[in-house]
C-alpha cells in the first residue's frame, strides 16, 4: 500500500512541476512577445518621425547678393515629386556642378555663405545647379528617405541640367546623405560600354533618360559614410526614445518603407568609382566617425590615387568642415576641379 501511495504522490508532484513549467514558459514567452511588440512599435514610431521631418526653408537671401540665376521646376525621376532649383551659368562653362544636400537641409546647405562658393565656381567657368530634394525647401514631397528615395531626385536634376545646360557632363557634389543619393543614382544608370543585349535588362524609363554613367564625370563628397545606414543610426541614438535599442532597426524600417532591401556599401562604391573623386571631412566628426572616413580615403587612394583628392579639416565635426575651415574647403574643391576639369 505504501509503495502504491508513494507512486501516486510522485506522479502528482511531477504533474505539478510540469504545470508550473508550462506556466513559467508561457509567462516568459508572453513577456518576450510583449517586448517584441514594444520594439516593433518603437521602431515604427521612430522611423516615421525621422522620415516626416519638417522641410527646412531656403534662407531669405537678398537678390542683389546672389549671382544671376534662373529658377527651375522639374520632375523627379519617379515622376511623383516636383522639385525646385536654381541654375547659375557662365559664358563658356567647363562642366556643371550639381549640389545634393544633406537630409534636413536645402539647396543652400551652408546658408548664405554658400554664395562665396557659387561665385568661385562661376569665376572659374563652372556652371552650378542647386536644388531642394523632396520634402526640403521649396520642393514637394512629404517624407525624407535619407538618400533611399532622393536618388530619384538626383536623376531628375541631371536630366534637367542636360536639357538646359550647354555642358556635356556633370560633377555631383554630395553632402552627408547626399552621398547615398549620388551613389545610388550613379548605380541606377548603365555603364557607357554596355551592349544592346545588356541594355535590354534596364528599365525603359532609365534608358529614356538619354544618358549613362559616363555623363557623370566626377564626384565630390562631404562626410561620406562607410554604409548608407550609418547616416540614420546616429540620429536614432541621439534623438529618439530608447534610440540605443532601435538604432540598428530603424534604418531597416526606413529602407523597407522606401522599397530598398539592402544598405549601400558606400565605402566600396566610392573606392572603386572610375571618375575623379574629392573627399572632405571633419577631423572631429563623431557622428559618422572621422577614423571611418579616413579608412575610405585610404582605400580610395590605394585603388585610385591618381584621380583622388582628399582633405581633413582639423577641429570640424560632422558637416562642419565648410564652417570651420572655409578657405581650405573651397581651395580643396577648386584644386580638384582645376586638376581634372579644365578647358580642352
Amino acid at each position: 500500500m505504501s509503495k502504491g501511495f508513494s507512486g501516486v504522490d510522485f506522479e502528482n508532484k511531477m504533474a505539478g512541476h510540469g504545470n508550473r513549467f508550462i506556466v513559467r514558459s508561457a509567462l516568459v514567452l508572453s513577456i518576450i512577445a510583449v517586448l517584441l511588440v514594444f520594439m516593433i512599435v518603437l521602431t515604427v514610431l521612430s522611423s516615421n518621425h525621422l522620415m516626416n521631418i519638417e522641410a527646412t526653408q531656403v534662407s531669405n537671401v537678398p537678390s542683389n547678393i546672389l549671382p544671376s540665376y534662373s529658377t527651375c521646376s522639374f520632375e523627379s525621376f519617379d515622376k511623383q515629386t516636383t522639385l525646385s532649383g536654381w541654375f547659375f551659368k557662365c559664358d563658356d562653362p567647363i562642366t556643371t556642378i550639381i549640389v545634393v544636400h544633406n537630409s534636413g537641409s536645402n539647396r543652400l546647405p551652408f546658408g548664405v555663405n554658400m554664395i562665396d562658393m557659387i561665385e568661385m565656381w562661376l569665376a572659374n567657368d563652372y556652371n552650378v545647379f542647386m536644388f531642394d530634394l523632396r520634402n526640403s525647401g521649396d520642393s514637394e514631397g512629404d517624407i525624407t528617405g535619407y538618400g533611399y528615395l532622393e536618388w530619384n531626385d538626383v536623376l531628375g536634376a541631371i536630366a534637367q541640367v542636360k536639357s538646359i545646360s550647354v555642358t556635356t557632363d556633370v560633377v555631383l557634389y554630395g553632402i552627408g546623405t547626399g552621398t547615398t543619393a549620388c551613389i545610388m543614382a550613379y548605380d541606377t544608370l548603365p555603364a557607357a560600354d554596355m551592349t544592346e543585349s545588356e541594355l535590354s535588362d534596364y528599365p525603359q524609363d532609365v534608358l529614356d533618360l538619354g544618358f549613362d554613367q559616363s555623363y557623370i564625370k566626377g564626384m565630390i563628397f562631404d562626410s561620406p559614410a562607410k554604409n548608407s545606414d550609418d547616416y540614420i543610426s546616429p540620429a536614432v541614438r541621439q534623438n529618439e526614445f530608447l534610440g540605443s535599442l532601435t538604432a540598428g532597426l530603424v534604418p531597416y524600417a526606413i529602407r523597407v518603407s522606401t522599397g530598398i532591401s539592402e544598405p549601400v556599401n558606400l565605402a566600396a562604391e566610392i573606392s572603386r568609382l572610375p571618375v575623379p573623386v574629392c573627399i572632405i571631412y571633419g577631423g572631429h566628426d563623431t557622428y559618422i566617425g572621422a577614423e571611418k572616413i579616413s579608412q575610405i580615403v585610404d582605400e580610395r587612394n590605394r585603388l585610385n590615387s591618381s584621380i583622388t583628392v582628399s582633405q581633413m579639416i582639423p577641429g570640424a565635426g560632422y558637416l562642419e568642415s565648410f564652417k570651420v575651415g572655409k578657405e581650405t574647403y573651397m581651395d580643396t574643391i577648386l584644386r580638384y576641379l582645376q586638376t581634372y576639369f579644365i578647358k580642352g
